[in-house]
């Protein structure tokens, strides 16, 4: 049954107001989760690990000198601060199993347990686990011996997709359009180890069409709360060319996604993966985000799925969304996550991710940021690879800022947004100017 949020609240254990809240991560999206939960009226300090040149510039957060990837530091932080809620940004730190340290000392943390996040940290373990629950997705093969997945790939057909099964932040996907370009993603992965330990393993992919769309959910592992929906643009390039990265910009809502392809996408995959994995004995708690391939009628598949929040598709959801964020996030960690009318901005979010040119290849940093503007409610600058050097806001990372504006649409919201962008440059600087390009076809062809 929905309730009110207003109603929510007067519910709550007065014991989480005046919270201390951590966060993990150090990239836009931690910005935008440190910049949500500022806006709780739970919240009295706000520290983040490590932060960036962005958190470090909000009123009652603190950044801290602690690796995201560091459990025992960070665990040590928790319990000498006396942390009420750990929210965990990055994959690396899931799959290395913090939620479960933190549990054990007490201590509320809001991601899915170790066993959970090899949703993300393996791809073969995901794909496994699509097809014993009969979730939708492409066919596949896993593969560890070079010669023997050269030789799988000579009977496939093109294109086709390359993936590392363990993290490699965004970058380890190859859609190869020839046979060559596949033996060189495969070679790349067994042979040459350009993804260390996440590439000993392959996954050969066939290649789906359609429109991809990211869908994410709040989840204690008994009740779901799906976000707004969101379109990411992974790869450099303009039109969806060029190499796979983290993600060069996303806007939420995207019209792909209609009422009847959201109540496919819970019924076909949010649902039975939630209950797949309670029958595996994990109960999954935290962001559960799918990554999802959507045809021309409308049937969807799984591309992947991630343990946490996207980024940046982080970035304009979070801009739209007008609940609580830290009370969701406190109320699943204990797993007694409400079944709520969560309220969103009726707006259009979109968000253009400038990164350093040469990403995600080589790049360079220490450049100075110059032409930062001032905000406004309808438009904020998350940082993402920036430090503070000398009271100067400099390059730190290959993606740097996320410039995220709402409109009345998504034309609107592109204008806004590429308007702050063009006043914000530095050496070396890279973005692409086509963001929602989908959306604003749509829209054209509407009107």
């Amino acid at each position: 049954m929905k309730q009110t949020w207003l109603w929510f609240l007067q519910e709550l254990d007065t014991s989480v107001t005046n919270m201390k809240v951590l966060i993990i991560g150090g990239g836009g999206r931690e910005h935008a989760l440190a910049w949500k939960a500022q806006q709780s009226d739970l919240v009295t300090k706000i520290y983040v690990a490590p932060g960036n040149g962005g958190t470090a510039s909000e009123k009652n957060i603190v950044n801290l000198a602690i690796s995201a990837e560091d459990l025992d530091k960070l665990a040590e932080f928790a319990l000498n601060k006396k942390i009420d809620l750990t929210i965990v940004g990055p994959e690396v730190p899931l799959v290395k199993g913090i939620t479960d340290k933190f549990k054990s000392l007490g201590l509320n943390c809001f991601g899915p347990s170790k066993d959970a996040a090899q949703l993300e940290g393996s791809k073969e373990f995901m794909k496994k686990f699509l097809f014993k629950y009969k979730i939708p997705t492409a066919k596949f093969e896993s593969f560890s011996d070079l010669h023997l997945a050269l030789e799988y790939l000579d009977k496939s057909s093109c294109p086709i997709v390359i993936k590392a099964d363990g993290l490699a932040a965004g970058k380890g996907v190859t859609v190869a359009e020839t046979h060559a370009e596949a033996q060189k993603a495969i070679r790349e992965c067994l042979e040459e180890k350009n993804f260390g330990e996440a590439g000993n393993k392959v996954v050969i992919e066939e290649f789906l069409e359609g429109e991809e769309a990211s869908f994410i959910v709040l989840t204690d592992g008994y009740t779901i709360l799906p976000l707004a929906s969101s379109q990411d643009h992974k790869t450099r390039d303009n039109k969806d060319e060029g190499p796979n990265t983290g993600g060069m910009g996303a806007y939420s809502p995207t019209p792909v996604v209609t009422p009847e392809v959201h109540k496919k996408i819970m019924d076909q995959i949010i649902i039975p993966s939630i209950k797949g994995l309670a029958k595996e004995g994990i109960i999954y708690s935290g962001f559960l985000y799918a990554g999802l391939m959507i045809d021309d009628e409308q049937n969807i598949k799984v591309l992947e799925f991630n343990c946490r929040f996207g980024d940046p598709e982080t970035q304009p959801i979070l801009m739209r969304l007008k609940t609580d964020l830290v009370d969701l996030c406190f109320q699943a960690s204990k797993g007694e996550l409400k079944e709520v009318e969560l309220e969103w901005d009726p707006q259009v979010a979109l968000g253009v991710v400038m990164a350093s040119a040469g990403y995600p290849n080589s790049y360079n940093i220490g450049n100075e940021i110059r032409g930062l503007p001032s905000e406004s409610n309808n438009i904020k600058v998350f940082h993402a690879g920036t430090e503070i050097k000398d009271g100067v806001i400099t390059t730190n990372g290959g993606r740097v800022l996320c410039v995220t504006a709402l409109g009345k649409n998504t034309t609107e919201a592109q204008i806004n947004a590429y308007n702050y962008v063009k006043q914000i440059n530095w050496k070396d600087c890279y973005f692409r100017t086509d963001i929602g390009y989908r959306a604003i076809e749509r829209e054209k062809w509407i009107t």
